[in-house]
C-alpha cells in the first residue's frame, strides 16, 4: 500500500539590519533543490523579519497545508554551529523589525504560557544527525534569542500545539557553504520526521492496548 503524503513546511527568513542576504532562506532553497524522502510533499517560504507578518503568515499556513511539521530557519550572527532550539518564549520582545515596529505588549500571545517546548525531542535529533558524520556540527540551544526567530517560533509552537521545531543556522561562508546547510537541513528535517512518527506510533500503540 502506498504512504500517505506527508506536508512539511519549512520557512526562512528575507533580510535584515546589516545581513542584506539571509543564510536561512539561502539555506531553505538549497533543501528545496535536494528534496525530502519520497513520501513528503516539500513546501518553503520567505518570511520577512516583521511582526505582524509573522502573526499573519504562521497561522495561515498551518490553514493551507494542515501540515505534519513545520520548520522555521533563522539566522544568527553569533552562531558557528547549526543550532537546535528546543523552545519559544512568549515575552520579552523589545527589538524593533524591519517596519521599526514591536509589539506593545512585548508579547506574542497575550494570556499564553510563558514558554511552549516543541513535541520533537530534538537531543534526540542532534545525536541521531550527529552520527551521521556531516561535515557540520549540530548543537541544542533553549533560547531562539528574543527577537523575530524566537517570535515566529512562539507563535508556530502556540499555532500547532508543539508540531513546530526551529533551526538557527549561521552566516554564509562562517563556517559552511550554502550546499552543506541544505544537505543539514535536509538531515535535521528527516530525522525530526523519524522522531515524531516513532513518538506517535508509540502513542496510538498505547491508546490500542
Amino acid at each position: 500500500m502506498e504512504k500517505p503524503r506527508r506536508p512539511v513546511v519549512v520557512t526562512g527568513f528575507g533580510p535584515f539590519g546589516e545581513h542584506s542576504v539571509n543564510a536561512s532562506w539561502i539555506a531553505v532553497q538549497e533543501l528545496e533543490k535536494l528534496g525530502l524522502r519520497d513520501d513528503v510533499d516539500l513546501f518553503v517560504y520567505e518570511i520577512p523579519v516583521e511582526y505582524q507578518a509573522v502573526q499573519r503568515l504562521i497561522p495561515a499556513l498551518w490553514k493551507k497545508h494542515s501540515p505534519q511539521l513545520v520548520v522555521h530557519v533563522g539566522l544568527s550572527g553569533m552562531a558557528t554551529t547549526v543550532t537546535l532550539e528546543k523552545c519559544g518564549h512568549n515575552v520579552g520582545y523589545r527589538g524593533l523589525d524591519n517596519c521599526r515596529f514591536c509589539p506593545g505588549s512585548h508579547c506574542c500571545v497575550e494570556g499564553g504560557p510563558e514558554c511552549i517546548d516543541s513535541v520533537i525531542d530534538m537531543d534526540q535529533v542532534c545525536k541521531r544527525v550527529s552520527d551521521l558524520d556531516l561535515d557540520v556540527l549540530v548543537t541544542i540551544s533553549k533560547d531562539a534569542g528574543r527577537y523575530l526567530c524566537d517570535f515566529t517560533y512562539y507563535t508556530s509552537l502556540y499555532q500547532s500545539h508543539g508540531r513546530s521545531a526551529f533551526v538557527h543556522v549561521p552566516p554564509l561562508g562562517k563556517p559552511y557553504t550554502a550546499e552543506q546547510l541544505g544537505r543539514a537541513l535536509q538531515a535535521i528535517i528527516e530525522e525530526m520526521l523519524n522522531v515524531l512518527e516513532h513518538s506517535e506510533s508509540d502513542i496510538n500503540c498505547h491508546n490500542e492496548h
